[in-house]
């Protein structure tokens, strides 16, 4: 999407913007190794520049402190789970592709874990981080709740607006028990959890 401000470059002809992609994924690459090690507090801007090979410059262009680099954290390694759903789909059958969804998400989500669950306890502690975080919910679930408003009102088991954030917690949940204690969550819970939703029977 931002093909118009993308300059090519002569002697390469290579767009800039791709290398700063590449900058800027080696970054958070470095950025989640060293959360593993030491923890999201004890982690510093200048420890991930140096773990990337990359100048304090470097990682100050691409994010002004630690706070912007945990939201792109975030939303890099631990990014929204996106299902495949047909345009004239029933709820059930979005619920379903949800449960598959979510479950295709825990080893995507799984080598971050460790990081996610260091940074939310960071969060809980920051309170401008938590203003940010709040906000960036806020806005995902306004964009869920839209989505869901375009299913038949009989299909949904509660408002928009309170089932998008049941429909939050209920991944959040599911993958990170699935990752803490995987046989005692197996696939048929995920399909059985997002069932009970669409009223359906799992089976």
């Amino acid at each position: 999407m931002e093909m118009a401000s993308t300059k090519i470059s002569p002697a390469r002809g290579k767009r800039k913007g791709d290398k700063r992609d590449r900058t800027r994924a080696a970054l958070l690459e470095a950025a989640r190794a060293l959360i593993r090690e030491k923890g999201y507090e004890r982690t510093t801007l200048e420890e991930v520049a140096s773990r990337a090979g990359m100048t304090t410059g470097a990682i100050y262009g691409n994010f002004k402190n630690r706070d912007e680099q945990f939201i792109a954290l975030g939303q890099t390694y631990w990014a929204p789970v996106k299902p495949q759903i047909k345009p004239d789909a029933t709820f059930a059958e979005a619920m379903r592709a949800l449960a598959k969804a979510t479950l295709a998400a825990v080893d995507e989500r799984r080598p971050a874990a460790v990081g996610r669950l260091t940074g939310l306890a960071y969060t809980l502690k920051n309170s401008e981080l938590r203003a940010r975080v709040h906000d960036i919910t806020k806005s995902s679930y306004e964009f869920g709740a839209e989505w869901l408003d375009l299913f038949e009102r009989s299909e949904l088991p509660m408002p928009p607006k309170q089932l998008v954030r049941v429909i939050h917690a209920l991944i959040e949940g599911l993958v990170m028990q699935r990752i803490l204690t995987p046989d005692l969550c197996p696939d048929e819970v995920f399909y059985a959890a997002f069932g009970a939703l669409a009223k359906v029977n799992s089976r």
